[in-house]
């Protein structure tokens, strides 16, 4: 494997806009390449919006979603990515042939789709039907794999991913910034936001605190280095539908170190070079290579009957009507 330069980015997208959030992906891609990146990744669902969702119906949201590869988002996706030569990650709705409903995440570049992968653990819409396999996939010789998200928090999914070969996890995310039985969690005031201009440390200091960003540092790290995997962490800033959202698109290594950090308050990219001699010389790997499955085989595979609760969102949003 050689060196990768790979960048990731915040934007604030525009709920259900697709055409303005393309426009966003574009502008970002272009300038991620210029500055050398090969690679660029986005939010979850970035190009439709997310949090709206909850409000829509079946009918709603398959109008919103998408077929992938041959939906009319993807083929935009792709001629940007010709048009700036560089691979793209983004997220979208999708929908199959029979209009079942997933959350979607795609890799693609100048030639097309590289890579989809539908969401393990999905909540916003109760429409909206789980994945049910690990995506593994090749980007310049160095294996990738994807978790949206709810995903990452299980963190089996994060071993297994790196078990089946992954040298780096792409971790789209609409995060933070929510209410939660953990300490210090809840929203933040949107009129933050939109006085950033005039008060940029009241915003920041609501962004780094127990409801941003000192949470996300409780357990981004520990996925990247108890698996010894580079973890490219996207997530929008500023509102998406009613709920403010913080940011901190960052680049961490296999040694849970930050490489790159979104620190704008607005549409930022930042990128690190990935460099194949960290994926050995980190802890993460040592520690797989010494695993004993047997004496946990049975007990990761005993029969679970699984439960999702999110605390912010109401009874009746997470139940299919």
């Amino acid at each position: 494997m050689q060196n990768l330069k790979v960048a990731t980015a915040q934007f604030e997208n525009a709920s259900g806009d697709k055409s303005y959030n393309l426009g966003i992906i574009d502008t970002l891609s272009a300038r991620a390449a210029q500055q050398g990146a090969q690679v660029i990744a986005f939010h979850e669902c970035s190009i439709t919006g997310y949090t709206f969702a909850r409000h829509l119906s079946r009918e709603q949201l398959l109008e919103v979603a998408e077929r992938i590869p041959n939906g009319h988002s993807i083929q935009q996706l792709i001629q940007i990515a010709r048009k700036n030569d560089i691979v793209i990650l983004a997220g979208l709705f999708e929908k199959d042939e029979q209009d079942n409903l997933f959350k979607a995440y795609v890799c693609v570049n100048k030639n097309g789709l590289i890579a989809k992968y539908r969401k393990l653990h999905p909540f916003i819409n109760p429409h909206l039907l789980p994945g049910n396999e690990y995506v593994v996939f090749d980007l310049y010789g160095w294996k990738c794999g994807i978790l949206i998200c709810y995903d990452n928090n299980v963190i089996e999914n994060v071993r297994a991913t790196a078990l089946l070969g992954a040298d780096i996890i792409f971790m789209p995310h609409v995060t933070m910034l929510t209410p939660s039985t953990r300490p210090g969690a809840g929203f933040a005031d949107p009129a933050l936001w939109y006085n950033r201009h005039n008060d940029p440390t009241s915003v920041r200091l609501e962004f780094d605190g127990l409801k941003g960003r000192a949470w996300l540092m409780k357990w981004l790290p520990a996925r990247a280095y108890d698996n010894g995997i580079y973890a490219v962490f996207a997530n929008p800033i500023g509102m998406d539908d009613d709920q403010l959202k913080n940011g901190c698109s960052m680049i961490l290594d296999p040694f849970g170190d930050i490489l790159a950090e979104c620190r704008e308050l607005g549409d930022d990219i930042a990128m690190a070079t990935f460099t194949p001699e960290k994926l050995e010389k980190a802890g993460g790997y040592r520690y797989r290579k010494a695993r004993r499955p047997d004496l946990y085989r049975d007990i990761i595979s005993q029969e679970h009957r699984p439960e999702q609760k999110v605390v912010w969102l109401h009874t009746d949003d997470q139940s299919p009507t």
